[in-house]
């Protein structure tokens, strides 16, 4: 059964990373498309870039090199692309009313919003692109900052797959119970992303969703996106579903598979061009 049409007030916001609240997608352009002129390759293009956008390394690794096919293994690769990000990545800077939405969330809620970070960036990398943005970043809890390489998730579970972000909600779940206040449901979340499979992880966990997409990405996907604010695009294959643990995602009685997408116009899911003037009441969220 599809959420309800009336979703509830949000009680936790779960944020991707890159291209959502750092630059680092544009960082990530410039990198690759150094490396394919190394080799007389042209740009990446966007219709290749918007299938590696929020997925894991290696999975955005195997798109990037059955289309690029460089006379150079994978491992090669990555050598190359890893020195160009040690140049870029410690440049990230925040999009557009980042800075004021994760200060207002994190300080000016009541009652309180909490806060988990969910990014498919591995340990490295995250580094990389947070270590002189540690005020930014502070907003996140230790305990609920979730990366791609975390142990917990399982091999192959990466977004568009909901492990993350229901691994992100568990660890905020766990402080609350060890602070004696009520578990937050999947349906009381608000998913950040920029991404496609992002959107979909976020669909398939159970949540709301606020997409929020490069502005290469929404020209590329002009059309589409009712399809993908409802999770609908695909990018979770079916080969995968059958392996998935379903049981349930709960509010107000009415029950769905969990890992199940939403439906059109379902009203779980919205599309906005930058994160300025974020509209919390809407959600439910008192500032």
């Amino acid at each position: 059964m599809a959420p309800p049409q009336d979703p509830p007030a949000i009680r936790a916001c779960l944020f991707d990373m890159d291209g959502l609240l750092i630059d680092s997608e544009d960082l990530y352009t410039i990198c690759t498309n150094a490396v394919l002129h190394e080799f007389g390759k042209p740009d990446l293009p966007w219709n290749i870039k918007a299938q590696m956008q929020g997925r894991p390394g290696p999975e955005a690794g195997r798109i990037f090199q059955e289309w690029a096919q460089l006379p150079i293994t994978r491992e090669e690769m990555m050598v190359i692309v890893q020195g160009f990000q040690k140049r870029y990545f410690p440049t990230c800077k925040p999009l557009p009313g980042v800075e004021t939405l994760l200060q207002t969330l994190s300080k000016r809620t009541q009652p309180r919003v909490e806060m988990a970070l969910a990014t498919s960036s591995h340990s490295v990398n995250y580094q990389l692109k947070t270590a002189h943005l540690k005020e930014t970043f502070s907003v996140f809890p230790q305990e609920n900052v979730v990366l791609g390489d975390d142990k917990r998730i399982p091999p192959g579970r990466g977004k568009p797959a909901p492990d993350i972000y229901l691994l992100a909600l568990s660890t905020v779940n766990e402080r609350l119970k060890r602070e004696g206040k009520d578990d937050i449901t999947p349906a009381e979340c608000l998913v950040f992303e920029d991404s496609v499979p992002g959107v979909e992880s976020g669909r398939r966990a159970g949540m709301q969703v606020v997409w929020c997409p490069h502005p290469g990405l929404l020209e590329e996907m002009k059309g589409k996106e009712e399809t993908i604010l409802a999770g609908l695009m695909g990018e979770h294959k079916e080969a995968e579903d059958k392996n998935e643990q379903l049981g349930v995602v709960e509010h107000d009685g009415q029950v769905r598979k969990k890992g199940a997408p939403g439906e059109i116009g379902d009203g779980w899911a919205r599309l906005y061009q930058t994160l300025e003037d974020f509209p919390y009441s809407s959600y439910g969220i008192t500032v």
